[in-house]
C-alpha cells in the first residue's frame, strides 16, 4: 500500500510535496493509516482532531490518543470540541450533518489561520461506496453517482482509491494502533446499515465489487467531463448577462433547446434547487413568477429567467450628513459621494443636484415602501413609486435593489434614475448639494 500512496504523490497528487498540510484525523483506523503513510512518504504534516462530544468518555478518550500519537511522533496537533447536538437542534440538521458542517468550517479555518495549503482526509473506497448508495436511495443525478472527489477545493482525499480491506491489512502488518468507534456499530444511522448489511452481500455476490464499482465510477467522470465541456457550450447560447448579483438566462434560447428540464438541471444544480419540474414550468409562468431554493431565487421576468442569491442580510437605512465626502452603501456595487457647491450642472442618472436650503438632514438613503410617491423631474403632478417602476419595466429583483433617498419622508432621488422635481436645484439656489454614484471598482470589471 505504500507502494501504491508514493505512486499516487508522484503521479496524481505531486503538489501535496513540499507544502503544509493539515491531516484531518479522528483516531480511527483509516486517519491512523493517513498519518503513517504521510510520514513515511515524509509529508510535512499536522493533526486536527475534532471531539464531538456524542459518546462522552469515549470522545474524550480519542482526543488524548491523538494527543500521545502527536506527541509520540512530533507533529502539531490542533484539537477542538462542540456542542454537536445543541448545533444540531439549532440548525434543525442531522447529527451527521452538523458534524460534517461543524468540522470543515474550523478545517478551513484553521487552514487559513495557519498557513495550511491542503487538507487531507482519510476517505476510502468504501466510504465513496457508501456515499453514492446513499444519493441513489435518495434520488441523484451525475454528480451523486461520481460519488465522493478526490480534490474538491483546499480538501484532498489522497486514499480513495484504496479499500477497507486494504487499509485494515496494512494497519496489521505495520502494527499501527487505532480507536474503534463505538457508534459505527450502530445501524440507526443509514450509512452504518450500509456499511454493516448492505455492502459485505455485495461483496459477498461479487467478491471485486469494489474494483468494478471504481472502474464504472471512472467511465461515469470521463461522461461527466465530456458534458461539462458541452454545457459550457450551451451557457454561451442562452446567458444574455451575468455579474456578481444576477445571471439573465433567455427563456426563448432555452425553450429551443431538446428537453429543457434536463439544461435547466444542468445549468442550476449548483444552486440547491430540488423541485426540477417546478422550474421547468417556470418557463411558461407568468412574468413575476418565482421558485427559491435555500440560498437563490429564480425569478420569470417576460422573456428572461434571472437568478440571483437570496439576500439574507436586510439592507439597512444609511444616513447621510451635508458634511460626509464618501458614504459607505452596503450590499450595493457602489458608493455615494457628496458635495457641496455653487456651480450647476446638467444632470445624469449618477449625478443629481439638489436645493440645499429645501433638504432636511440627515438625509435617508433605504429601502421603498409601495405608499410611496413623488413629484418626477421633468413631469407635472406625482406618481407612486410602484407605478413608476411599472412603468420603467424593471424586474423585481431590480425593484428590490433599488435604493431611495429621502429628506424627512419625501422621496429626494430615485437613485440612479430620477430626482423629486421639487427638491431639483435652479439657478437661484444658494447653495447646491451634489449626490454622485461612484461605482466599485470590480463592478466595472
Amino acid at each position: 500500500m505504500l507502494k501504491a500512496f508514493l505512486h499516487l504523490l508522484d503521479t496524481r497528487f505531486s503538489f501535496l510535496k513540499e507544502t503544509p498540510l493539515l491531516l484531518a484525523v479522528s483516531g480511527g483506523i483509516d486517519s491512523m493509516v493517513l498519518i503513517d503513510l504521510c510520514q513515511k512518504s515524509a509529508l510535512n504534516i499536522s493533526l486536527a482532531h475534532c471531539n464531538f462530544k456524542l459518546r462522552a468518555d469515549e470522545s474524550d478518550a480519542d482526543e488524548h490518543f491523538i494527543g500521545k500519537i502527536a506527541k509520540t511522533h512530533s507533529l502539531d496537533v490542533f484539537s477542538t470540541s462542540f456542542e454537536t447536538e445543541t448545533f444540531a437542534k439549532t440548525t434543525k440538521q442531522s447529527i451527521q450533518m452538523a458534524a460534517r458542517q461543524l468540522r470543515y468550517e474550523w478545517f478551513e479555518t484553521l487552514a487559513n489561520k495557519n498557513g495550511f495549503d491542503y487538507i487531507l482526509t482519510a476517505h476510502h473506497a468504501d466510504d465513496n461506496l457508501e456515499t453514492v448508495l446513499i444519493n441513489l436511495s435518495r434520488g441523484t443525478g451525475l454528480d451523486g453517482l461520481t460519488g465522493i472527489p478526490e480534490i474538491n477545493g483546499s480538501v484532498v482525499r489522497p486514499m480513495l482509491g484504496f479499500s477497507r480491506e486494504d487499509i485494515y491489512d496494512f494497519a496489521i502488518n505495520q502494527k499501527i494502533s487505532w480507536r474503534e468507534d463505538s457508534s459505527n456499530k450502530s445501524t440507526k444511522y443509514l450509512r452504518n446499515n450500509l456499511r454493516l448489511t448492505i455492502i459485505p452481500l455485495l461483496k459477498q455476490l461479487n467478491p471485486s465489487f469494489i474494483e468494478s464499482f471504481q472502474t464504472t465510477q471512472n467511465h461515469l467522470k470521463d461522461t461527466q467531463s465530456i458534458l461539462e465541456d458541452y454545457m459550457l457550450e450551451v451557457e454561451d447560447r442562452v446567458i444574455e448577462s451575468i455579474d456578481e448579483n444576477q445571471i439573465v438566462y433567455n427563456i426563448d434560447s432555452l425553450q429551443s433547446l431538446n428537453n429543457p428540464k434536463a439544461y435547466l438541471y444542468q445549468l442550476l444544480k449548483a444552486y440547491n434547487f430540488s423541485d426540477w419540474s417546478q422550474i421547468a414550468a417556470l418557463l411558461d409562468a407568468q412574468s413575476g413568477k418565482q421558485i427559491t431554493s435555500v440560498t437563490h431565487r429564480l425569478l420569470k421576468n417576460r422573456s428572461q429567467l434571472i437568478l440571483s442569491p437570496l439576500d439574507t442580510s436586510s439592507k439597512v437605512s444609511i444616513s447621510i450628513e451635508a458634511s460626509d465626502e464618501i458614504v459607505q452603501i452596503p450590499f450595493q456595487p457602489y458608493n455615494l459621494k457628496v458635495d457641496i457647491s455653487t456651480s450647476l450642472e446638467v444632470p445624469t442618472k449618477d449625478h443629481v443636484y439638489l436645493d440645499f436650503e429645501l433638504l432636511q438632514f440627515p438625509l435617508r438613503l433605504g429601502n421603498w415602501s409601495h405608499g410611496d410617491y413623488f413629484y418626477p423631474s421633468g413631469m407635472n403632478g406625482k406618481k407612486k413609486l410602484s407605478k413608476y417602476f411599472k412603468d420603467e419595466k424593471l424586474s423585481l429583483l431590480e425593484k428590490e435593489n433599488t435604493d431611495v433617498i429621502y429628506s424627512g419622508e419625501d422621496v429626494v432621488w430615485i437613485v440612479g434614475k430620477r430626482a423629486d422635481q421639487r427638491f431639483i436645484a435652479t439657478k437661484s439656489s444658494k447653495q447646491i448639494l451634489k449626490l454622485s454614484i461612484e461605482h466599485n471598482a470590480h463592478s466595472q470589471e
